[in-house]
């Protein structure tokens, strides 16, 4: 009986053994390598750097709360952009927290704008929380703050608002979009060309 036992038990622990090396190591491995070689930037993390130093990441939205600078989606990932955190709030249209979230948000958008409406992507988090773009809506609607901030022309601002749109892929894939950090990165560029 205990020769049944073992030899029963033996394929069952060859096989263990045999998927937890495949599926355990080597599928791993082989998917990190074939990411290091064929997309490097994105298998790192899509890091932006400047100046030798890591600014941030282009598929990782991060906040920005000086008036000098477009502002990102709210996040709803932890203590505010934590990427180990990554989530929605699962607050519903009906929960107080929400409404006096957005209600508060929207004040303090309204005190730099005025009876302009606000776009819907500045007062909700994504689904994720981490969301890097904002619609250029909602990147139109700052610019007069920063260009006011900044003492640049709005003209100049809006252009580079602009620039930075990207469409959807092939043209139907998801919606034209601006890239919070990046579009940073270009406004200080403009600021120290004109301070020069």
């Amino acid at each position: 009986m205990n020769k049944d036992i073992v030899t029963s038990l033996r394929p069952a622990l060859v096989m263990t053994i045999l998927f937890a090396i495949l599926l355990g190591f080597a599928y791993p491995l082989a998917l990190t390598g074939i990411g290091q070689a064929i997309f490097p930037s994105q298998a790192n993390g899509s890091l932006v750097e400047q100046d030798g130093k890591v600014v941030g990441s282009a598929l990782i939205g991060q906040g920005f709360s000086s008036d000098r600078y477009f502002s990102s989606r709210p996040s709803a990932a932890g203590d505010g952009y934590n990427g180990l955190a990554s989530s929605g709030s699962n607050l519903g249209p009906t929960s107080q927290a929400l409404v006096d979230r957005v209600k508060a948000d929207s004040e303090t958008l309204n005190k730099a704008n005025a009876g302009k409406p606000i776009p819907v992507d500045l007062v909700t988090a994504s689904g994720s929380g981490l969301d890097p773009d904002i619609s250029p809506q909602a990147a139109y609607y700052q610019v007069e703050r920063i260009a006011r901030v900044r003492g640049i022309e709005a003209t100049k601002i809006r252009a580079l608002v602009d620039a930075g749109i990207e469409q959807p892929l092939l043209g139907i894939l998801g919606e034209p979009r601006v890239n919070v950090l990046e579009i940073n990165r270009r406004l200080d560029r403009i600021g120290a060309t004109i301070s020069r």
